[in-house]
């Protein structure tokens, strides 16, 4: 089985982009001709997933919104998961983390059964809360790092005594925990950090970052992807979401979507 790195590199090469389009499924807006439902969520994210096959190295459905939809929920998760193309990362974006069993609970939930090839998990409380998630090969486990929402700074950018900023020590921390390890561990990185991403770049140089923000909250793509690629010139999925999503509530919502994919990658052609 391929590594995760190496599924990921050989994605961005295909595509010539590190684009990861986020499936944040929000029923009120859906385009109109869509019910608003648990039907009208599958049928609107399988279009977004068939316009942009060709330009997304990854696709990130919001556990969330498809939570929401109660049982159902799960159940489209996983005919989603049929529909990514299989040169394609399937990455949940679930934010886990717990004590040791509850952790191996949703480590077979979204590893052993969705086969999800990533997953986002707070690292809040430790090593034992990661482990059970390193343990399926092929896998990244992307702990939440330094976030781009404005609350951030609550704690994310606290100075500890030793002089370092505490998403300093998380991402020095979680890094660590991968050695030896089955799954690797990446970041959770947020566009609007430029500055911060490219210090945890050089803290953490062969390390998978997943970079949301980009887009509706305003991040910068350029510097994002000077600052934030690996040694080997990959090592990065940048998430949009509501730009390409919501680009029309019309009839033509698939081929609003994928003009701004297209538009998207076009920019991310310079570094790959």
């Amino acid at each position: 089985m391929d590594s995760f790195s190496e599924k990921l590199k050989s994605a961005i090469r295909r595509t010539r982009g590190c684009l990861c389009v986020g499936l944040d499924v929000d029923l009120a807006k859906l385009p109109k001709a869509l019910p608003p439902n648990g039907e009208g969520a599958l049928a609107f994210c399988r279009s977004i997933i068939e316009a942009t096959r060709d330009l997304a190295a990854a696709y990130k459905p919001n556990a969330a919104f498809f939570e929401s939809l109660g049982a159902q929920g799960f159940e489209i998760l996983e005919l989603l998961r049929q529909s990514i193309p299989h040169d394609a990362l399937f990455v949940m974006d679930a934010k886990r983390g717990d004590i040791g069993n509850t952790s191996q609970a949703y480590a077979k939930a979204f590893y052993g059964l969705l086969k999800s090839d990533a997953l986002t998990l707070s690292p809040y409380m430790g090593k034992d809360s990661i482990e059970p998630f390193l343990e399926y090969p092929g896998t990244c486990s992307f702990v939440l790092c330094l976030t781009s929402n404005p609350s951030a700074a609550d704690f994310q950018l606290q100075t500890l005594q030793s002089g370092e900023k505490l998403y300093e020590r998380v991402a020095k921390t979680a890094v660590g925990w991968a050695q030896g390890q089955k799954g690797e561990i990446g970041l959770v990185v947020g566009a609007t950090q430029a500055q911060s991403l490219k210090d945890l770049r050089k803290l953490a140089p062969r390390t998978a970052f997943l970079v949301p923000g980009v887009g509706a909250q305003g991040g910068d793509l350029q510097a994002t992807l000077k600052e934030g690629r690996d040694q080997d010139g990959c090592g990065i999925l940048v998430n949009v979401s509501r730009q390409i999503l919501y680009a029309s509530a019309e009839n033509d919502f698939t081929d609003a979507a994928r003009d701004q994919a297209q538009k998207i990658l076009e920019e991310m052609k310079v570094y790959f």
